[in-house]
């Protein structure tokens, strides 16, 4: 039997302790280069420094409000779209594809349709069949503080509430490198 001093135990449980605090960090760390990697393969723009995303509240199809805060502790996929895009249109079903396979799993996809008429809209989802949150930027209020310039735009927001990647332009969303980066967001943090 090892006999230890008081002040050698103290020094075990400081050290102890401390590898427990910083173990998650340092192996997040290795997560954030994989899931920036992955994000880029993707040809998603990783921002180099995390931003943080603006809260707003919006009317969805259904008539109830949300606010982009309700998601914080989801990673949120964050589109900008409208019917007449063509380029939006393109890319809904895969989209569609993806929320189906991560929703279970801590992702959250808001498409925010910019400026048009809300019948209009639900028609749209409606007679494709998508069952994503859809939200209504009316005034395109929203859409003008996050800089949206062209459409789809698509931000990936991490489960900080923080803005780590964006994409203008559609891409499909349904491929094995966009479900490689998405399953390293969910599984850790960034």
């Amino acid at each position: 039997m090892i006999k230890l001093k008081s002040d050698s135990i103290g020094t075990f449980v400081f050290i102890f302790g401390l590898f427990f605090i910083l173990l998650p960090q340092l192996l997040n760390a290795q997560v954030s280069a994989d899931a920036s990697r992955l994000l880029r393969a993707a040809r998603i723009q990783v921002l180099n420094q995390p931003e943080n995303a603006q809260d707003f509240t919006l009317q969805m199809l259904n008539g109830e409000r949300v606010s982009l805060s309700s998601y914080r502790g989801k990673v949120v996929f964050l589109n900008f779209w409208a019917t007449w895009c063509p380029p939006c249109r393109q890319e809904m079903p895969s989209m569609e594809v993806l929320y189906q396979r991560y929703k279970e799993h801590g992702l959250e996809m808001l498409a925010v349709n910019l400026r048009e008429n809300p019948n209009e809209v639900r028609q749209f989802i409606q007679e494709n069949g998508y069952t994503f949150p859809v939200l209504l930027d009316l005034d395109g209020r929203v859409g003008a503080r996050y800089g949206v310039r062209g459409i789809p735009t698509t931000l990936i927001i991490d489960r900080q509430g923080r803005i780590i990647g964006r994409l203008v332009g559609s891409i499909y969303w349904d491929t094995s490198q966009v479900f490689e980066a998405f399953e390293a967001l969910l599984n850790n943090t960034f």
